[in-house]
């Protein structure tokens, strides 16, 4: 099957997950996860229809950016873990950066951000497992308060929510108490009304639990495997 075919696959199970859940579909959005796959294959999407993707390496995507300057309206998010040091880079060839996990990279991101004149969407990543292999703000740790309590005065950050990677689990249900855990954290924030603080995005759900992660109310999956099939070796 095409990329394209692939797309309206995964959007056609988007739908009807949406649907079992009583959601609209409109409400979730994909994320097309382009990490080690060539401009090619993110211009086929594109010419698919697809507008949003997600990278996870600086480096990698800065070599890919020259071959898509000529793609107007398109969106790359970094999902993949940030060092402090690429921040600079990162503000000036992403729209959003999608896993902040600690104030000094809120600052840092900040400062880039109004160097290159922009405001960019970020969100906060949770280590909902406690995994030590990954990043993101532990649940248990003051961290996650501090970064948010901090949004006043980051004015070329926009906070717009959660993103988050459970432990893997080869059925999928076993995700579905860290979505659960992520959404209730989700909504403990709203309920808080914290100053430059939206809490409209949810970042969860990929190739194989994204259904369970929309019944548990994800507003973005990510989505690669299922799109443009095993990635390519390294």
């Amino acid at each position: 099957m095409s990329i394209a075919d692939n797309l309206a696959r995964v959007r056609q199970r988007i739908a009807e997950a949406a649907h079992g859940a009583g959601r609209r579909p409109e409400d979730i959005v994909l994320m097309a996860v382009t990490k080690t796959f060539p401009p090619e294959i993110i211009r086929e999407a594109y010419n698919a229809g697809h507008r949003l993707f997600g990278e996870n390496r600086v480096q990698e995507f800065t070599e890919k950016v020259p071959s898509l300057a000529d793609l107007s309206g398109i969106e790359f998010h970094l999902i993949g873990h940030l060092q402090s040091n690429k921040a600079s880079k990162a503000a000036q060839i992403f729209a959003g950066i999608d896993s902040v996990d600690s104030l000094h990279l809120a600052e840092k991101l900040n400062a880039a951000a109004s160097k290159a004149g922009k405001r960019l969407h970020v969100l906060v990543e949770i280590n909902a497992g406690g995994e030590a292999a990954k990043s993101g703000v532990a649940l248990d740790s003051p961290e996650l308060e501090s970064i948010l309590r901090a949004a006043p005065r980051l004015e070329n950050l926009e906070f717009r929510g959660l993103m988050s990677i459970p432990p893997l689990t080869e059925d999928p249900e076993g995700a579905r108490p860290f979505f659960s855990m992520l959404r209730r954290l989700r909504d403990q924030i709203a309920a808080c009304k914290l100053p430059a603080v939206t809490v409209d995005t949810l970042s969860m759900g990929m190739s194989h639990d994204f259904e369970v992660a929309i019944e548990e109310g994800s507003t973005c999956v990510r989505i690669g495997t299922a799109i443009f099939g095993l990635r390519p070796p390294k």
